[in-house]
């Protein structure tokens, strides 16, 4: 794929984020789902009005910043309301949020491709990011949950561009590796995970060079059937697996004081200064009270039951997607009649016409995603702990190749996002496995890629069909991500498990 085509590819991914955020953004003049805390607490920092916040507060200066910017362009306040505290126009405080849900496709495709340097895989994981349906929901009402996997991934995308540079400026891109990372934590907690993915991987990187210096000298890899999915023979995929390179091999180029100041102190530092203007606003907390009070709100919320909240999903079930979330539901009894901004819904079985936002991933891509991070498990089992195994000796192969590499930085980044709410007890959501689910987008787009390069034509066809299905499946969900007018028959068509609705 040439740079035209790759350049072409990017925008077309990313006018169709921006057309799909965008369009009908004010369908609904009300507060949507958690609209009620975070619309309303940007709108605070505006005013000036204290209050407790029970996440840092970075998400909500931004809606803050674009209801500020919203409300002095002279369009789109056709429908206004006064939930938030100020007579606003739903446009005004969401516009943001579907502004920078635009651009997380695009750094999925930049991250990935500095992984690999293959166009055709980033185009891949761009493509399938921006046709999940969590991910378009979220970015098209004023929430939170955006900003934490948009600083994230910067964070790792600069820390790949750092371990490019050989001493050439690598100082800055660490510099802003610690402050998109900080930026992640001062959006919500779990941010921290993405800075655990990093030091996951650096960690890995020298447990790997330690233990390949007992390896024996140079050795055919053992499963080439597994090492791209191609027919390459075993002298071409041994020279292609030493030859290609791939930044996470010099991640034992950064020594621990780098790790600490740029990626432990710096990102400290931008968490504590985040919460200055908050602090400034609510006097009545100081830096420390103020976690342990968000700490108290956490502990409060109770466990992972429907008699604490209807939709609360522990962390088991959202790989399988078992338990999506309506944000907003609403019935009436033709297209043509008003949706209120107060009031309760019709009577039940008295609408005709449903519209539904539903929190619930693309599913074929969540599926086969789950599929794909389970086969590079066992990609790595076989290129790392086998040939151990079968010689009797504790030792990694010197020859670990491009995809070696990017399934263990796939599977650490998952696992540093994911495993840690297995001990959470409160009520969690299937918003809280964003942070992971993004590395399941890439690792299906990475076998997707593999089958589509390959020269087996049956290889080749899955390739082609794995995609048709996620953007059939993309296209066919697409009315409940957007909340447009469903018939009855239409939506329970579109609710294939009693425990999605």
């Amino acid at each position: 794929m040439t740079k035209t085509w790759f350049r072409m590819g990017m925008a077309g991914i990313f006018i169709l984020s921006v057309a799909l955020r965008f369009w009908g953004l004010n369908r609904f003049n009300t507060l949507v789902f958690d609209e009620v805390y975070f619309a309303q607490f940007g709108n605070n920092y505006l005013t000036r009005t204290p209050f407790f916040n029970a996440h840092p507060p970075l998400s909500q200066y931004i809606i803050g910043v674009g209801i500020w910017i919203g409300s002095h362009i002279p369009f789109w306040h056709d429908t206004v309301n006064g939930l938030t505290g100020s007579l606003l126009s739903p446009w005004s405080y969401r516009w943001a949020n579907a502004f920078t849900g635009s651009f997380i496709p695009l750094i999925v495709i930049l991250l990935t491709y500095q992984l690999s340097y293959r166009r055709s895989f980033a185009l891949l994981a761009g493509l399938f990011t921006a046709c999940d349906g969590l991910f378009l929901v979220e970015s098209r009402y004023a929430l939170s949950n955006i900003y934490i996997v948009i600083f994230g991934l910067l964070g790792q995308w600069f820390l790949l561009l750092a371990l490019e540079k050989q001493k050439q400026r690598r100082w800055l891109w660490l510099v802003l590796t610690g402050v998109s990372f900080g930026a992640s934590v001062g959006t919500k907690w779990n941010g921290l995970w993405f800075l655990a993915g990093a030091y996951g991987m650096w960690i890995a990187a020298w447990i790997i060079r330690w233990l390949q210096s007992f390896s024996p000298l140079t050795r055919v890899p053992l499963f080439s059937y597994l090492y791209p999915l191609n027919s390459t023979t075993k002298s071409q995929a041994k020279t292609d697996d030493i030859t290609i390179q791939t930044p996470l091999q010099n991640l034992t180029q950064i020594n621990i004081f780098q790790m600490i100041s740029y990626l432990g102190i710096i990102p400290a530092i931008i968490y504590i200064l985040i919460w200055i203007p908050h602090l400034q606003l609510d006097t009545r907390y100081g830096f420390i009270a103020v976690h342990q009070e968000i700490l108290k709100f956490h502990l409060q919320l109770g466990g992972n039951s429907a008699s604490v909240h209807p939709y609360c999903a522990a962390w088991y079930k959202w790989p399988l997607l078992t338990r999506p979330m309506a944000y907003y539901y609403q019935t009436t009894q033709s297209i043509k009649d008003p949706l209120s901004v107060f009031g309760p819904p019709l009577p039940a079985g008295a609408g005709k016409v449903v519209y539904d936002v539903h929190a619930m991933g693309n599913p074929f891509l969540w599926w086969f995603g789950l599929a794909a991070i389970i086969f590079l498990i066992g990609m790595l089992f076989v290129k790392m702990v086998l040939p151990g195994i079968q010689q009797k000796r504790v030792f990694i192969p010197k020859n670990l190749g491009v995809d070696t590499w990017i399934a263990l930085y796939l599977v650490i980044n998952y696992a540093a996002n994911f495993l840690p709410w297995v001990k959470v007890n409160r009520c969690v959501f299937i918003y809280h496995y964003m942070c992971a689910v993004v590395f399941v987008f890439i690792a299906i787009a990475w076998f997707v890629d593999q089958c589509l390069r390959s020269y087996h034509r049956e290889l080749r066809a899955l390739g082609v069909t794995i995609t048709f299905i996620i953007v059939a499946a993309f296209v066919f969900w697409m009315p409940i991500y957007l909340g447009l007018p469903l018939s009855l028959e239409d939506y329970r068509l579109r609710m294939w498990f009693r425990t999605w609705i």
